[in-house]
């Protein structure tokens, strides 16, 4: 019996000195494997990591800390210049634009999903379906991108322009210019703005300062107003680095040499896309042959339209955003 005893004894003395050591190990763990990680992503060589992290923190308004803890802002500030587009000087050759009058009236919808994320580009043959156009009741509040293209008895839309938002989230006051139908909507004719618009030969016009006396000498008929240029006279613009924004929702819009319009989303900040950088975005429409293209508002706003239903998933809690406008895509012109 006494040696029984001793030897429970002795068991359960080297249990206890094995959860103690345990215990220790796991709290060391959970200490030093966070501390390692940190340190590694933002001091380690893992560069690539560090700017996505970095810019995509950056781009958000409540995310920040992520990058303004760890890092002074000197370092946020020449991470963020490395990944941006170039400022192009370079003048847009709008007349190399030569829009294909044989052009189907045809819509397609390309799927261009990567591991990372799920996107859709539509391809627009007949640039002259595509305007601009505002919410109903612009200034008091937005309207989804959904409403505004069954509003106007369209085929299909995408969200456009950025908006000053509220609390509420109405997207009523939209940000910088806004033409429509070659009337101004929103701005003044001295401030330069990043642009988007179509002239009335129907031709993608790009610009990351305009003034709306400039795009009334450009004969735009629609624009709105978001960027950078990511594609100028066939040259991509971010040419080091994955554009300076990070990972998040994608809205963009592009056009070929021949005229096709390019409409590309893509979901963000969801398990199954978490989203994608300028770059990507960039790539994709070289890809598919964009001689000029901009980055229109994204995030939450990123939304796609076509025949009546949403195209993919829009990261707001609400599912569509209200937005001030949207590029839409009318019923062809019956001859």
């Amino acid at each position: 019996m006494h040696f029984l005893g001793a030897k429970n004894f002795l068991g359960e003395n080297l249990m206890k000195k094995f959860l103690k050591v345990g215990g220790l190990f796991l709290l060391f763990q959970i200490i030093y494997v966070p501390i390692l990680c940190i340190c590694l992503v933002f001091y380690g060589p893992f560069t690539n990591v560090r700017d996505m992290i970095v810019t995509t923190a950056m781009t958000t308004m409540t995310h920040q800390y992520f990058a303004t803890w760890f890092l002074s802002d000197e370092k946020i500030d020449e991470i963020l210049k490395a990944n941006r587009p170039e400022e192009s000087i370079e003048e847009q050759e709008v007349e190399e634009i030569q829009i294909d009058e044989n052009a189907t009236d045809g819509i397609e919808i390309v799927d261009v999903s990567s591991s990372t994320f799920k996107g859709y580009l539509m391809i627009v043959n007949d640039p002259s379906r595509v305007k601009l156009v505002s919410a109903p009741k612009l200034g008091k509040v937005g309207a989804t991108t959904s409403q505004i293209v069954k509003e106007n008895d369209a085929v299909a839309g995408i969200n456009a322009g950025g908006f000053q938002d509220d609390a509420l989230g109405t997207g009523g006051k939209p940000d910088g210019l806004v033409i429509e139908d070659g009337e101004l909507i929103s701005g003044n004719s001295y401030t330069s703005y990043g642009v988007v618009g179509i002239d009335d030969s129907n031709r993608l016009v790009v610009s990351n300062a305009m003034t709306y006396s400039k795009a009334k000498a450009l004969n735009l008929k629609s624009a709105v107003t978001f960027g950078p240029v990511i594609i100028i006279n066939g040259q991509p613009t971010i040419r080091t680095g994955n554009g300076g924004w990070g990972i998040q929702p994608r809205t963009a819009i592009g056009q070929t040499k021949d005229g096709k319009i390019l409409m590309l989303v893509i979901d963000g900040r969801q398990a199954g896309s978490l989203g994608a950088t300028l770059k990507n975005v960039q790539d994709i429409l070289l890809q598919y042959g964009a001689y000029n293209a901009f980055n229109l508002d994204g995030g939450a706003s990123s939304t796609m339209v076509y025949d009546g239903k949403v195209v993919n998933s829009p990261s707001d809690i609400m599912g569509e955003r209200y937005v001030p406008n949207a590029f839409i895509v009318t019923k062809p012109v019956k001859e």
